[in-house]
């Protein structure tokens, strides 16, 4: 085979084979097969595509790679939830110890913020102590022992994932649906739960911007899942706006942490309930939504979900009294207050300034590597449907010195008003099964 014929091939709309595709992926990741020729066929799959068959043996040879991490000596249902991204999505923080106070093995490997998009990880680090790199053995024990684990470790697991995207995010090919399912699902795959969750973004501030891409990149994950024997269903959720009231680190901890203890934004339980309960349903705990909604909100309600949280920050030797008592979490030096400039509704509020605003100021990042600040970011004071007069607050910053004046300047534009007040969108637009 010559890297060159599939280059052609691919230009010329032509499908590959299974044994093609594993051919180039090894051969890519030996070192055979150069950079300026995987990026000419990634530039060609951007423009021609890849069908379901193909994304799926492009998946399946990506996983081929690495190391598989079997998870099957561990007692219990094993379930992952994976987010495209968004602003404001601390869904992990909240739902994963949720899910392992109402019986289920939440493993997940997690990433870094990158962009206006925070990262898990980013967030879990902010909690003082916190471990985010485990062993295999830490990770497959406290799994076994707590019923969640969340760690920022590949265990050499799909290393051609590493590589390629590495290369797709220096020529302009990162935006292709079927390149983006098979970097999510050959990492998915490669760790072997048995039932999968994925919160697909779509809006301003998700990598999907409109329902169309969202729908068919869900659809494409839940084939490639289904394809290799998995439980996979995919819920669209809305990121036109952020996601509860926190935008930062170690703010975004805070509220999860409330969220947990009761008094949570409504559109983050939401979330939770809705991604939570489609776990519930495919590890075979529920035999409806309605009823894996009731038992989530029992869990919730009773308080076993706080106290799975603590459990979980205590095991991966985070400090315990910082999360009882969130003034311990990293703190900015000074606060700025956005006011508003009418009265009126708030028709919306852009996700992807606020998402900006908050990288400005040190919360995230332009490039990998690059330092975040963890006590930094926005809160919202107004939501989309509130009732806001002239002067009221629109939001909060938390700031040090970096990027203050463009971050007021990008979050006072996020807010737009209207007389009337806006019709209600939807949180989840869809389920894919």
């Amino acid at each position: 085979m010559r890297a060159y014929d599939l280059i052609r091939r691919k230009r010329d709309g032509e499908k590959l084979s299974a044994e093609e595709l594993e051919w180039l992926i090894f051969s890519y990741l030996e070192g055979e097969v150069p950079d300026y020729q995987m990026a000419a066929w990634l530039m060609a799959v951007y423009f021609r595509g890849l069908d379901a068959e193909e994304t799926a043996h492009l998946t399946g040879a990506m996983v081929r790679t690495g190391k598989f991490l079997d998870l099957s000596g561990i007692p219990g249902v094993k379930v992952d939830k994976h987010s495209t991204g968004g602003v404001g999505d601390k869904t992990t923080l909240v739902l994963a110890p949720w899910l392992a106070a109402a019986g289920l093995k939440v493993a997940k490997m997690s990433g870094r913020g990158l962009g206006h998009t925070g990262g898990t990880i980013d967030k879990l680090e902010s909690i003082p102590g916190f471990r985010t790199e485990l062993t295999i053995e830490d990770f497959l024990s406290q799994l076994e022992e707590v019923g969640v684990a969340v760690t920022s470790q590949s265990f050499a697991l799909v290393p051609a994932d590493r590589k390629l995207y590495a290369l797709r995010d220096v020529t302009a090919t990162v935006e292709s649906v079927p390149l983006i399912a098979a970097s999510v699902m050959s990492k998915k795959l490669a760790l072997r739960t048995d039932a999968l969750v994925l919160d697909v973004k779509v809006g301003k501030g998700a990598l999907a911007k409109d329902l169309k891409m969202a729908r068919e990149l869900a659809s494409l994950m839940v084939d490639i899942g289904k394809r290799a024997g998995r439980k996979v269903r995919a819920v669209i959720s809305d990121m036109e706006k952020p996601l509860g009231r926190a935008v930062g680190n170690a703010l975004e901890v805070e509220e999860a942490i409330a969220t947990l203890q009761g008094n949570g934004p409504e559109d983050l339980v939401e979330l939770c309930l809705s991604l939570g309960s489609q776990l519930l349903e495919l590890a075979g705990l529920a035999e409806s939504e309605k009823e894996a909604r009731e038992k989530l909100r029992h869990v919730w309600e009773e308080g076993r979900a706080w106290e799975k949280f603590k459990e979980w920050v205590k095991a991966q030797g985070g400090k315990v009294e910082a999360v009882e008592d969130p003034s311990l979490l990293p703190q900015a030096p000074k606060e700025l207050v956005i006011t508003s400039p009418d009265t009126g509704f708030v028709e919306a509020v852009d996700a992807l300034a606020i998402g900006e605003a908050a990288r400005i100021l040190g919360a995230g990042r332009e490039r990998k590597g690059d330092p975040i600040d963890p006590a930094v970011g926005v809160i919202l004071e107004a939501k989309v449907g509130d009732w806001v007069e002239r002067g009221a607050p629109l939001a909060r910053l938390r700031v040090r010195e970096k990027g203050v004046e463009e971050a007021e300047a990008l979050v006072a534009r996020a807010f737009t008003f209207s007389a009337q007040p806006p019709p209600p969108k939807p949180l989840i637009h869809e389920v894919v099964s």
